[in-house]
């Protein structure tokens, strides 16, 4: 790229002050519209689905629930229904109808103490198999849960007997490229990372990174596991090629420093899986784009083959606010066309341009 004319610009389309502490917000697929999460100063829970309508957020539907809502996703659901799982501060898990909010179409209390984190797979068309939702919480515990089966999980992942539970902050699926494969990586305070066989239900692969881990994703959940970024507390990310997995060192990775404050986010483009956005700590969004290396594996002294890390460029960067970003979701429908929340109480609608030229 020759002149900052032709780099990716980040602008802030709409701007949204609300009256509620912000968690997390997510397109509706195939929609102009998207919902937002939070907690109310009244200690309740607040949904509010907006509908993007001549370059203004117009609010659709505002939907009051006993406790705050801390996140949410479609990614269970299918493209007719378009329902939301949500995760609460008591632990519970409840799916809702978005036109008929009421009473949820199905809810379990999920976790004994709040649910941080939660992803889901095999709805919108993506993936294949079961729809499930992964909840991950304060307690601990990592929970998988297919909606069409009540009250119990799936899969409950767990620490074992005598050993110290960490809060769970960030979850996600992935290797989800037939109806059998399955995986949920899942990151803790603690800095540990963990990735869990769902075929084979055994743990596959853990490293800690030092710092709490504040966001897990994979560049894609439906195809074989191709790579995945995780962000740390200090300002840092890493990206491991999850193709090739040596014995004894596990996967490549490479680590890049953002600056000094948490990376609460990041998210792949949906349209293209090298570029990422990461959200941080002092209010900046940084854009991102992996460059793959010459051989995406070696042979080591053994012969043995072990992943080879490619490298990151910096294409664009802004600072948006004051305080952290705390989520931001990609429009999967509209290239460049993204939302984010901060604890400033603001939902920013952005668009990122030249991206097809990327």
């Amino acid at each position: 790229m020759s002149s900052p004319l032709e780099k990716p610009q980040i602008i802030a389309h709409v701007q949204k002050s609300v009256n509620y502490t912000l968690f997390d917000c997510k397109w509706l697929p195939s929609s102009a519209k998207f919902v937002c999460l939070g907690n109310l100063a009244r200690g309740s829970g607040i949904m509010q689905v907006y509908e993007i309508q001549h370059g203004e957020a117009k609010l659709l539907r505002e939907i009051e629930k006993a406790k705050p809502l801390k996140c949410g996703t479609f990614g269970a659901s299918s493209l007719q229904q378009r329902y939301l799982a949500t995760g609460d501060f008591e632990g519970n898990l409840n799916v809702w109808n978005l036109e008929a909010a009421d009473t949820p179409v199905y809810s379990v209390k999920g976790h004994k103490e709040i649910i941080n984190c939660i992803d889901g797979v095999g709805g919108l068309g993506i993936g294949e198999g079961a729809p499930e939702i992964v909840t991950g919480s304060r307690d601990g515990t990592v929970k998988v849960w297919d909606t069409r089966q009540k009250d119990t999980p799936v899969a409950n992942i767990e620490p074992v007997e005598g050993e110290t539970k960490r809060d769970c902050w960030t979850v996600t699926f992935g290797n989800a490229y037939n109806p059998e494969e399955r995986s949920v990586c899942a990151g803790y305070d603690n800095g540990d990372i963990k990735l869990f066989d769902l075929r084979k239900m055994a743990l596959r692969w853990e490293t800690n990174i030092k710092n709490g881990v504040c966001s897990l994703e994979f560049d894609r959940k439906d195809i074989i596991m191709n790579k995945l970024v995780a962000t740390s507390l200090e300002g840092k990310f890493h990206v491991y090629d999850m193709r090739t997995e040596h014995p004894k060192k596990g996967f490549a990775s490479l680590t890049e420093k953002v600056n000094k404050s948490t990376l609460w986010q990041i998210r792949h483009l949906p349209q293209n899986r090298d570029i990422f956005m990461t959200a941080g700590g002092a209010g900046s969004l940084h854009l991102w784009k992996y460059e793959y290396p010459a051989h995406r594996s070696e042979k080591d002294s053994d012969g043995v083959e072990k992943g080879v890390a490619g490298t990151v460029s910096l294409l664009q960067n802004v600072t948006l606010s004051t305080q952290p970003i705390s989520s931001l979701d990609w429009s999967p429908d509209k290239q460049g066309l993204c939302v984010s929340t901060s604890f400033d109480q603001v939902v920013r609608v952005l668009i990122v341009t030249k991206l097809n030229k990327i």
